[in-house]
């Protein structure tokens, strides 16, 4: 027994010998015996190989966590706290809803002070709302109300800051603690730290602000918008740089950037590690220090080859070539080269952590921007290499179509996208899907009063698989017409029959005989569903028994006597198609079958017979028209034209009640606008069709309707004048009234395309014909022979 507790004792001594001897050097490097683990860590990392890192940072500059400048969410969300005490507002809990169910969305701008001072960009605001349809001069009315004081700019140091802005506000007996109101905002804080302080409480306002903070951007409620310069233009804008024959398969640059450095304070972080993904050839990434007062204090030795280099690019050509721009953070989150890269259709790689992009509660921004991170910056070029062409080309698409539906102008950015949002938010279940919002024309165009599904609108056929393929149109034909073989149709959606709209301006003794046969033509087409008669005249109808015998329900509606009644959203209108009709226009079944089978390819066009082109005066500057039969048309006169019946709701509650004004008091300006309308929407021209007879073109009678004043046949019309020169000049009444139709339409030319701030009309060489029209061939091979009868 003792001579085991001997062997167990000499195995024991011998074990800790060995470990003494042979593992003595590690035991001493462990921290319970050196004490030195906290100087191990405060020297970390000791780096081998340092030769290979002096390129990209030094190891001093790699054990610095982020910018010290950069507050934390901790602090931004403690100062955001200490300013903004209702930092919980919902919709339902700091929106009055009862103030918008009596009169709807209606917005009341408080009234200007004389002496207040206001900047351009919020001038441009106000402006865009009080020539709005949602705008009210009654504050009894409003849904929404907008400070008149000028809010944009929040920093003190900035000579548009308004001082005092609690007392004013406090002042107002509509304040009510900032319920129900709207509170713009482009920058806020100061030097150095530009936090989210505006200056004074905003209650619970709804605060649209651009350079927004996730962490401090209230869900559902407040709306975030895109920062832009005072050049931004009131309405209308450029158009984006992309265009359908001009798209390169490979830009001469992948990614660019050209900004300012800053070399302290916020932001400075990003824009300073810029650097490291130059390559001077397919990444041109260029910065300047040379900016603010006193920059060469701060000077460091990058920045005097960076000077040079900046000087040796044009930043207008970079976005002009290059795939990718980068849109790093500034001294605030946003910056105004996140637009400008839209329109050029640069997709933006954005570098601004925490920003809450511009309504991002509607827009997809993964369709057209590539969201990266600050903190990963050196990954930037190999992730947008990854990204295939096809998806390439869809994400520039995408950035033409952001651009042009909601940031071109500062009424597209306001109005009607921030009413909108909210309008969405107050009728939740009938509000615009993001399929609408992220798909063309877009959702402000989809009005949800109309429908929410997009089978119903004009513009989702094609996509939806509801419609047989529509007819190519390639660009501009060498011809004035040619001919293409129609698709077999299946009887699927849009609509298989049509409703006749015809608009009636004859004296009640009796129907005119132009009339008779038009609705005799209408009703013999099997396509056609229903014929509705608005009878604008304030003499009553004739009795029914006076009226045709049709194979089809004929209805009377009693109009207001006013042009822009025949394009009212009339209940009784229940097909998609509408074919519009003035009571003198000529066709036969024939064309009337013929044109609606065309339409039905193109649902969301105009298709019609009779067609006009305008033209730039450049001696007069101003825009003009034409009705000589040329080899191009933008305009097809709905006297005879196929269209959605959609196209009514957005006469009606898209367009502004001035617009509508200014079509009644200027005679056949409805048709321009309606076809305006259309051109803006889809950004392509309407279709002519084959047409029998020429259109002769009547002078409608508004008020009064008396025997035998049912309309003379303009000569200026028969016999159009060529363009750039006046109408041709006639004898008596006929000629009077071509001359004041034809000053008036020009007039109402040039007043559309001042208010759309662009000429939206779309010129066109396409002319379609039946397959075999006008070809020596028997005519029982042709589905519509008697097209060619004279």
């Amino acid at each position: 027994m003792q001579t085991r507790k001997k062997y167990i004792f000499l195995t024991f001594l011998v074990s800790w010998l060995l470990l003494f001897f042979f593992g003595g050097d590690h035991l001493r490097h462990f921290a319970f015996f050196s004490g030195r683990k906290a100087e191990a860590r405060r020297n970390w990392p000791l780096w081998t190989d340092r030769s290979l890192l002096k390129s990209f940072a030094d190891p001093e500059e790699l054990q610095s966590d982020g910018d010290p400048s950069l507050p934390s969410p901790r602090e931004r969300r403690a100062a955001w706290l200490s300013i903004y005490k209702n930092s919980r507002c919902r919709m339902e809990t700091c929106f009055d809803f009862s103030r918008c169910e009596k009169h709807g969305f209606k917005v009341f701008t408080y009234p200007r002070e004389r002496d207040q001072p206001l900047s351009e960009s919020y001038g441009k605001i106000l402006t865009s709302i009080e020539r709005s349809r949602y705008y009210t001069p009654n504050p009894e009315e409003a849904c929404l109300f907008i400070l008149s004081i000028d809010t944009l700019d929040r920093d003190h140091l900035s000579g548009q800051y308004v001082h005092n802005v609690n007392e004013k506000i406090r002042g107002f007996p509509l304040w009510n603690g900032g319920r129900n109101h709207l509170i713009f905002n482009l920058y806020s804080g100061t030097w150095p730290n530009y936090t989210e302080d505006l200056g004074f409480d905003i209650g619970q306002a709804i605060l649209a602000k651009a350079s927004f903070y996730t962490e401090t951007f209230r869900p559902g409620f407040d709306i975030s918008i895109p920062l832009f310069s005072k050049d931004h233009p009131q309405r209308g804008g450029e158009r984006g740089w992309l265009y359908q024959d001009s798209i390169p398969p490979k830009k001469k640059y992948l990614l660019v950037f050209k900004g300012k450095r800053y070399l302290t304070g916020i932001g400075s972080g990003t824009r300073n590690a810029l650097h490291h993904i130059h390559n001077g050839k397919d990444i041109v990434s260029l910065t300047t220090c040379k900016h603010g007062k006193d920059w060469e204090k701060h000077k460091d030795t990058r920045c005097d080859k960076d000077n040079v280099d900046y000087e040796k690019f044009d930043y207008q050509e970079l976005l002009h070539n290059s795939t990718f721009c980068i849109v790093p953070r500034g001294r605030r989150l946003g910056s105004f080269r996140f637009l400008e890269a839209l329109q050029a259709a640069c997709i933006p790689v954005l570098l601004s952590d925490g920003w809450e992009l511009p309504f991002a509660e509607a827009i997809d921004w993964g369709k057209a921007a590539v969201v990266g991170n600050e903190r990963l910056l050196l990954q930037i070029p190999s992730a947008v290499r990854c990204i295939h062409p096809e998806r390439v080309l869809a994400f520039q698409q995408q950035t033409q179509f952001l651009w042009d539906a909601y940031f071109s102008s500062v009424d597209k950015i306001h109005l009607p996208g921030l009413w909108q949002i909210i309008k969405d938010r107050l009728l939740p279940h009938r509000s615009r899907s993001r399929f609408l919002w992220n798909t063309l024309p877009g959702g402000l165009l989809a009005l949800p009063d109309f429908s929410t599904h997009p089978g119903d609108f004009p513009f989702y056929y094609l996509r939806h698989g509801r419609t047989p393929p529509a007819l190519a149109e390639h660009g501009k034909l060498s011809a004035c017409h040619t001919t293409f073989p129609l698709p077999p149709f299946s009887g699927s959606s849009p609509s298989e029959k049509f409703t006749a709209f015809i608009r009636a301006v004859s004296p009640a003794s009796s129907l005119s005989q132009p009339i008779l046969r038009l609705i005799q033509a209408v009703s013999g087409s099997h396509y056609c569903a229903q014929i509705l008669v608005l009878w604008s005249c304030e003499k009553p109808p004739p009795p029914s028994g006076k009226w045709p015998q049709t194979t089809v329900p004929l209805t009377i509606i009693q109009g207001r006597r006013k042009l822009s009644d025949r394009f009212f959203p009339y209940a009784a209108i229940q097909t998609d198609a509408v074919l519009s009709l003035d009571e003198h226009s000529s066709l036969s079944t024939s064309e009337v079958d013929f044109a609606f089978v065309v339409w039905r390819s193109f649902p969301e066009r105009i298709v019609g017979f009779p067609a006009w082109s305008h033209f730039w005066d450049a001696e007069q500057r101003r825009w003009g028209y034409t009705s000589k039969w040329t080899n191009e048309l933008s305009i097809v006169l709905t006297a005879a034209a196929f269209y959605h019946r959609y196209y009514h709701s957005l006469f009606t509650e898209y367009l502004p009640a001035g617009l509508r004004e200014l079509v009644d008091g200027l005679a056949a300006c409805e048709d321009i606008l309606m076809n305006v309308l259309v051109a803006a929407v889809t950004k392509l021209p309407p279709i002519k069709v084959t047409q029998r007879k020429q259109h002769k073109e009547t002078v409608p009678q508004q008020v009064g309707c008396e025997d035998g004043d049912a309309g003379t046949p303009l000569a200026s019309e028969r016999s159009p004048s060529p363009p750039r020169s006046p109408p041709a000049k006639v004898k008596g009444m006929a000629g009077t009234a071509g001359g004041r139709r034809f000053s008036q339409r020009q007039d109402c030319l040039n007043q559309l395309a001042d208010w759309f701030g662009y000429m939206p009309l779309v010129s066109s060489q396409l002319r379609l014909d039946p397959v075999l029209f006008k070809d020596q061939v028997s005519v029982l091979r042709k589905k519509y022979p008697r097209l060619e009868k004279p």
